[in-house]
């Protein structure tokens, strides 16, 4: 009787799976959490991406937990971020702490489950973009025109504590332009820009990013014409110091050709050769050594003197000074020459 009971439910089992094939009813597909934005480090909201439905009604669910717990809990707001979002309020958000988070997608087919996503709220921050860009054209009567712009930071950060720092860009082009010219502002919130094509209408956009997070959305983009007669000043003076700087070159080229010399003797002067008081040069010319040495004072050189009659010289030379030596020694010492004169006969025999 049980075998039976447990076939036909099979059988119904099974004949119910066919039908729902039959009219493409299928478990949902596997979901994506794709992004994760906190827009000042005390709340953040987290997006995914559903799979398929399976041709049934299907229900979301956020779950998660903090690294080194294991309680799970689930998505305390699911309103706030709009349509398949999780928002986190301030009482949820803890800093320096990892969220391991996954969404579960349900029909009457089954689930799927998302791969695990780890969070840490200090890396995802993006700020909302700066608010009330104010843009203006300027011109001092003792300096060059120029644009000046200022903005204000997003009003859900609150930069006086410390607890952020902002960074700004701003970019602008022309109205028909199609390249962005892009400005690097730091931590400042006022700019200035002097190169700018006069009667050309401008479009100028500012964003922040904090020390640790992505870029905002650029700010809505603000207008403002540029007069035409913007960098004229800027012109006159550029005009003048070229005029000037021509007309200096020209006197230098001048003053060098009167005196008669050359770029190359001025800038590079000749190095005098060596000189010899009371030597006459053209001696090295003619290539005669007998009156190049007698000019340099150097007579009888080379010696004419044979050189065995030197060598004869200097051994008779050499001779009577050591005899001299000798008899010298013998006066001073006599026993010291009688007590060795036995020992040379000795050793001479």
């Amino acid at each position: 009787m049980k075998e039976n009971v447990i076939s036909a439910t099979v059988v119904t089992l099974l004949l119910f799976l066919n039908t729902c094939l039959l009219n493409g009813q299928l478990p949902p597909g596997k979901p994506e959490i794709f992004k994760c934005r906190s827009p000042n480090k005390e709340t953040f909201t987290c997006w995914w991406r559903p799979g398929t439905d399976g041709g049934l009604p299907t229900n979301y669910s956020l779950t998660y937990h903090r690294e080194g717990e294991t309680l799970m809990h689930e998505c305390p707001d699911y309103i706030t971020g709009g349509p398949n979002s999780c928002h986190f309020g301030k009482q949820y958000t803890s800093m320096w702490r990892t969220y391991i988070m996954m969404v579960n997608a349900t029909n009457q087919m089954g689930s799927s489950f998302s791969d695990e996503l780890y969070v840490d709220v200090t890396y995802i921050v993006q700020p909302d973009p700066p608010l009330e860009l104010t843009v203006e054209v300027k011109q001092p009567e003792d300096r060059k025109p120029y644009l000046w712009m200022k903005w204000s930071p997003p009003t859900l950060i609150d930069l006086k504590t410390g607890w952020f720092t902002l960074l700004y860009e701003i970019r602008l082009k022309p109205e028909k332009a199609a390249e962005w010219e892009t400005h690097f502002a730091g931590q400042q919130t006022e700019f200035k820009i002097l190169s700018l094509h006069p009667g050309q209408k401008y479009l100028v956009q500012v964003r922040c990013k904090p020390d640790h997070g992505y870029w905002s959305a650029w700010s809505p983009a603000t207008f403002i014409q540029i007069p035409s007669d913007f960098i004229m000043n800027d012109t006159t003076v550029w005009i003048s110091v070229a005029v000037l700087s021509a007309v200096i070159c020209l006197i230098i080229v001048w003053a060098v050709a009167l005196k008669g010399y050359s770029m190359v003797t001025c800038i590079f002067p000749p190095v005098p050769g060596p000189k010899i008081k009371g030597f006459d040069a053209h001696l090295l010319e003619k290539g005669k050594s007998e009156e190049l040495l007698s000019a340099l004072g150097c007579q009888d050189f080379p010696p004419t003197s044979d050189y065995e009659d030197l060598l004869v010289e200097y051994l008779e030379v050499d001779d009577s000074e050591d005899q001299h030596l000798m008899s010298v020694h013998s006066k001073e010492h006599p026993s010291q020459e009688r007590e060795q004169r036995p020992t040379r006969e000795a050793q001479g025999s």
